[in-house]
C-alpha cells in the first residue's frame, strides 16, 4: 500500500486491486514518513521532520525526538498503521496536541454480513470505551470514545524518566467489503482541547470517500 499526498489537504491510500480511500486533513498537520527508500532516507526524513516540530531546541533533543519517532515504526507496521500525522496548537492560553493515524486492518472471518454490529459487540465486550455505530457518507461505522494510558520517553521529560500519561481518543471503524477495515483514531493527552480536537476529527471522519479500481464512488452497504 501506499500513501499519496494528492494535494495541500486531500489524502489517499490505494491497495492493490482493492478499494481506493480518500480523506481531507486540516491545515496545520505534520506528516510522519511513510514512503522511504531504506532506513538513512528514512532517518533523514524525521530528522528533518524533528526540526519543523522542534524549531526553537537544540540539534541534540531534535535528534532525540526523531529517534522517538522511529521507535515507534514497529509499532506502526504491526497495527498496519498508514498514515500518521499530529499537529499542536494553542487552546486558552494551553499549548495542546493531537495526532491522527489511519490504519487498514483484516476484518475479522466471523463478521458475517453484518461487520459494523459484530465489531460493535466485540468492542463492547472489551470495554474499550463508549460505543457507537453511525451513518457516514462512505457507509456505516464503529465509534468508540474512550482513555488509555500510555507515556512520554525520558528523553523528553524534564525528569529524563519515562512519564506516564492518559490520553483521550477517539477511534472509528469502516468495515470495507474487500475483508478489510478502514480505522481512523484521533488522541490527545490535553484535556484542555478535547472538544477543539474531537469536532476536527469528526470534519475528518466524515470527508473519507471510497472508490474503486476505475475510479468510481463507492458507498459501504448496510
Amino acid at each position: 500500500m501506499t500513501t499519496d499526498t494528492v494535494d495541500e489537504a486531500q489524502r489517499s491510500l490505494t491497495e492493490s486491486g482493492g478499494i481506493e480511500v480518500r480523506w481531507i486533513m486540516p491545515e496545520g498537520f505534520l506528516e510522519l514518513p511513510f514512503e522511504a527508500d531504506d532506513l538513512d532516507e528514512l532517518a533523514d526524513q524525521l530528522v528533518e521532520l524533528a526540526k519543523q516540530a522542534l524549531p526553537g531546541a537544540s540539534e541534540e533533543v531534535q535528534l532525540e525526538y526523531a529517534a522517538m519517532c522511529a521507535a515507534h515504526y514497529d509499532e506502526f507496521i504491526e497495527a498496519g498503521v498508514q498514515y500518521a500525522g499530529f499537529v499542536t496548537t494553542e487552546v486558552d492560553g494551553v499549548r495542546c496536541t493531537a495526532t491522527v493515524n489511519v490504519s487498514l486492518l483484516d476484518l475479522d472471518e466471523r463478521a458475517g454480513s453484518n461487520p459494523v454490529g459484530f465489531i460493535a459487540t466485540t468492542m463492547r465486550h472489551l470495554e474499550l470505551g463508549q460505543i457507537g455505530e453511525v451513518q457516514l457518507p462512505c457507509g456505516p461505522a464503529v465509534t468508540c470514545v474512550g482513555n488509555r494510558s500510555s507515556g512520554i520517553d525520558g528523553s523528553l521529560t524534564q525528569s529524563r524518566q519515562d512519564e506516564p500519561i492518559w490520553t483521550s481518543f477517539i477511534q472509528v471503524q469502516i468495515p470495507l467489503n474487500n475483508g478489510t477495515v478502514l480505522l481512523l483514531e484521533m488522541g490527545t493527552p490535553t484535556v484542555e482541547a478535547w472538544d477543539v480536537f474531537s469536532s476536527m476529527f469528526a470534519g475528518i471522519v466524515k470527508s473519507v470517500r471510497l472508490f474503486d479500481a476505475d475510479g468510481a464512488p463507492l458507498v459501504m452497504p448496510g
